[in-house]
């Protein structure tokens, strides 16, 4: 067992997120298992959950004309244009129901907002408006955190940067993750998380 100060956090492996699912990465499922294991290392384990209002502004549909993964000026900056998934309640927000969800002392819910997205576990994508997660973690006196989960490129490495940027070291297995690498974004992800310091296991 590992020293009450690491924690695991595990982004969003939600059905929506897994093959069939409304916004599949693709071998989203295969990490299930392997993450299941790594749990049981860590006495602190945190899930997060992406769960989006159906009118929430981040979805294509909500944008009459406007094509998935397009992108578009939000009051925070640039936005792509997903289609409408882990909307709340629906089978696709629903954890993959292979993920151990036990371990688990807090699940943090993000995007529940309708005008602002979240990829990030710790805050919205204005940057400011936090989940709450930081001060849950370092509370408990968490100070290391592993990071795996869907999508690398998106919800994990913003969570992975975030981490580094509220002083915590931070590491993402990148067996335990799956990317949507849609334009670059994987490359870029990867070099955005090594210059801030975070471990790429």
């Amino acid at each position: 067992m590992r020293p009450a100060t690491e924690a695991l956090i595990v982004i969003d492996v939600q059905n929506d997120f897994c093959p069939g699912g409304a916004l599949a990465v693709a071998g989203g499922d295969e990490i299930v298992p392997g993450i299941n294991a790594l749990m049981r290392e860590f006495q602190t384990v945190v899930l997060t959950q992406d769960w989006h209002p159906a009118n929430h502004l981040s979805f294509a549909d909500n944008h009459p004309g406007a094509a998935p993964f397009s992108l578009t000026d939000m009051p925070y900056g640039k936005q792509v244009l997903w289609p409408a998934h882990c909307v709340q309640g629906s089978p696709g927000a629903a954890f993959h129901p292979g993920l151990a969800t036990d371990p688990a002392q807090m699940v943090i819910r993000k995007g529940f907002r309708p005008e602002i997205d979240s990829y990030s576990a710790f805050f919205e994508n204005d940057r400011t408006t936090p989940t709450g997660l930081d001060g849950y973690l370092k509370s408990r006196g968490v100070t290391t955190l592993t990071l795996v989960g869907l999508a690398t490129d998106f919800c994990v490495a913003y969570s992975a940067l975030d981490a580094a940027q509220l002083g915590f070291q931070a590491t993402v297995r990148r067996d335990l993750c799956r990317a949507i690498d849609l334009n670059g974004s994987l490359a870029s992800a990867l070099d955005q998380m090594q210059h801030a310091g975070v471990g790429l296991g």
